[in-house]
């Protein structure tokens, strides 16, 4: 049976038929990072909220489904990577990201919190790739398109940055940061003073 994906009726049946499949014990609940049937809601909210509470609140929301699997091993290494990054012991953090992709190449968010040690570390180039990885598993991602954003302004590719913000804010109206990076951003391009 085929479902339009984002369809209202389409959308109702898929979460009937889940919950019916759940309630067999047929599957368990959708903890798949980029898959998961929560997100299409939230990122709805984003484009809605009325507030910077209600948006911050869709925004962890996203960020902790992200970081969501039902591998055991593979939430382990998120965990234990994310604490080496925290510490900033960027070499460890790599190992677990490392392993992560490894395990789970499906798992957007691994890719992308290996691209941030990248990152971390000034490899660009390195960075650059996983965030395409990401970008290919979770198109929203506005996170990556933020890293991206910032990689190209630190290599001084102003447009290119300027390409990869706007994408993240259209996405997530409510990155203030990168709103105001975007508006620098035009006037240099511009050629008036920032």
């Amino acid at each position: 049976m085929s479902v339009r994906h984002g369809a209202p009726v389409g959308r109702a049946l898929q979460m009937l038929l889940c919950s019916a499949a759940m309630a067999l014990g047929l599957m368990r609940p959708a903890l798949a990072d980029q898959q998961d049937l929560r997100l299409d809601g939230l990122f709805d909210r984003l484009q809605t909220a009325s507030s910077q509470a209600e948006a911050r609140a869709a925004q962890q929301q996203i960020w902790q489904i992200w970081i969501e699997s039902d591998d055991s091993l593979a939430t382990r290494l998120m965990r234990d990577g994310i604490q080496a990054m925290a510490t900033r012991q960027h070499g460890l953090a790599l190992q677990y990201f490392d392993r992560l992709v490894e395990r789970a190449p499906d798992f957007a968010e691994g890719w992308n919190k290996r691209a941030t040690v990248y990152y971390l570390m000034d490899d660009y180039e390195a960075s650059v790739l996983d965030i395409e990885r990401t970008l290919e598993l979770e198109p929203r991602h506005f996170g990556a398109l933020s890293g991206l954003g910032m990689i190209y302004d630190a290599i001084g590719e102003p447009a290119a940055a300027l390409r990869s913000f706007e994408a993240a804010v259209a996405i997530n109206p409510h990155l203030d940061g990168t709103r105001q990076r975007i508006d620098a951003l035009r006037r240099q391009l511009r050629g008036s003073p920032t």
